[in-house]
């Protein structure tokens, strides 16, 4: 079952809609069940001025899509990029096992977003590195590098 929360983000979602001079755009999917997320980034500085999402899905990719958004306006681009699926499902109070992919798809298109934005301004897209990190278990990009 949904959270009470998961219900508040589905039935009453934030942030809905397109940033028509939006300074990057990220657009990921799911063929396995067809859930499609764009978000749209305004950046200010080094900030989140403003940001906006579309998704074609279920109620999970929705409320994960606006929980996400909610979550990062505001927050400079490496802050946004350290964002985890893990961030977005506490923040949703839990998805169920099979809907945790929507909260994947957000941190994706956040990623997509932000590495379409540094590509605009002339930047090497930050990388998604899967092993060798110092940091510890969870470290995945070193956006501060670049």
């Amino acid at each position: 079952m949904y959270t009470e929360k998961v219900i508040a983000e589905f039935t009453n979602p934030q942030n809905v809609g397109e940033i028509a001079d939006a300074d990057g755009v990220g657009e990921v999917g799911s063929p396995a069940c067809g859930d499609i997320m764009r978000i749209y980034l305004k950046i200010e500085g080094d900030r989140i001025a403003d940001v906006r999402f579309r998704t074609f899905g279920c109620g999970a990719a929705i409320a994960s899509s606006s929980m996400a958004t909610r979550m990062i306006l505001g927050m400079s681009l490496a802050e946004a990029w350290a964002v985890s699926n893990a961030d977005v499902v506490e923040a949703l109070g839990g998805l169920p096992p099979a809907k945790v992919h929507c909260s994947v798809l957000a941190r994706d298109a956040i990623r997509a977003a932000i590495n379409d934005c540094r590509t605009r301004r002339g930047l090497e897209p930050w990388e998604v590195r899967s092993s060798g990190c110092s940091r510890g278990a969870g470290c995945d990009s070193h956006p501060e590098n670049g």
